[in-house]
């Protein structure tokens, strides 16, 4: 049997209204992400899009994710603070069986973009497209036009590196503003797309935010899906591979090697943890265990909590015969 200890306060759930209270969540790497099915999704991001309200921001991790957050301070920050966090990668559900966890679904951010767009146009919903490469919004907002007539699709493409200038950054902000959408679709690649999100985008009374990668190109034909059959093998990221070697290889062949040493290393340090718990519960630490407690440190408060929460629940019959 596992036990699980209290999530730290800077890791927290803070107030997400696209969250409940007592969602599932499994942590891979610096990621926790929500076990959601695509349906639940496209329903709760539809129906809040339309109810209005504080800005949400969904990010949809994959292994390249999990990588780039065990260096990257500031992206941890934003993943913190995510509303929602859904598992585009079939590699994290990999990740979260091995760890005896389960994600029910690969929530792909091509999929809920095609779908968010459709049920969009069904409710008379605007929606936005960011970014992409030249001209790829432009062919994704027709094709979904053609498939989903009535659709209300703007785009805008910022020119490369606009992030760093302040001018850009206000236009992008007016474009924005200007076509009042009720979903934005940011498309700059991680981690810009996320930052962005996270630094300006929740700042523009947009009610969901969610970034879908390299989605324009698929949707737009400019990039080729891999057959079903791929898809359910869980080899996508192959396929991908073979039609981009020059510009994939870095990140699909290191990086996977680096995710499997990331969930390998978590699997590890899941166990000891695991361990210390129910040795704690059991009562099995002497003056050690007060020891701990009585050292300060910043981390010391939350630290004395939760060693005082597993200490209350130690079985009755690990006790003496003196505490009973």
């Amino acid at each position: 049997m596992s036990f699980e200890i209290g999530i730290r306060s800077d890791c927290a759930d803070r107030g997400s209204p696209l969250r409940s209270a007592d969602a599932s969540r499994v942590g891979i790497g610096h990621a926790l992400v929500d076990d959601c099915t695509s349906e639940e999704v496209c329903t709760l991001l539809i129906e809040y899009a339309a109810r209005g309200g504080k800005s949400a921001h969904v990010i949809t991790p994959n292994a390249q994710h999990i990588v780039l957050l065990e260096k990257d301070l500031h992206f941890r920050q934003v993943y913190r603070e995510a509303d929602l966090v859904i598992a585009d990668g079939a590699s994290l559900l990999l990740a979260a069986r091995l760890f005896g966890k389960e994600l029910r679904e690969r929530v792909a951010g091509v999929d809920i973009f095609r779908r968010l767009s459709c049920l969009a146009a069904q409710n008379e919903l605007r929606v936005f497209l960011l970014g992409g490469r030249p001209g790829s919004a432009d062919l994704a907002a027709d094709a979904l036009r053609r498939e989903f007539p009535g659709l209300d699709c703007t785009t805008f493409c910022p020119p490369y590196g606009f992030e760093k200038s302040e001018i850009e950054l206000k236009r992008v902000a007016e474009e924005i503003e200007k076509a009042k959408p009720h979903l934005l679709f940011v498309g700059l690649g991680a981690p810009k797309q996320e930052n962005w999100i996270y630094n300006h985008g929740l700042k523009l009374s947009v009610p969901v935010s969610v970034g879908v990668g390299g989605s324009f190109e698929f949707v737009g034909g400019l990039v080729s899906r891999a057959p079903h059959w791929i898809r359910n093998l869980s080899l996508e990221w192959f396929y991908r591979l073979c039609c981009e070697p020059r510009r994939l290889w870095r990140r699909y062949l290191i990086g996977n090697c680096q995710f499997a040493f990331i969930v390998l290393h978590q699997r590890v340090r899941r166990a000891i943890l695991n361990l210390c718990i129910r040795l704690v519960r059991q009562g099995k630490f002497a003056a050690e265990l007060d020891e701990v407690m009585l050292s300060r440190s910043d981390d010391s408060d939350w630290l004395d909590s939760q060693l005082e929460n597993l200490r209350r629940t130690r079985p009755p019959e690990h006790l003496s015969p003196v505490a009973r």
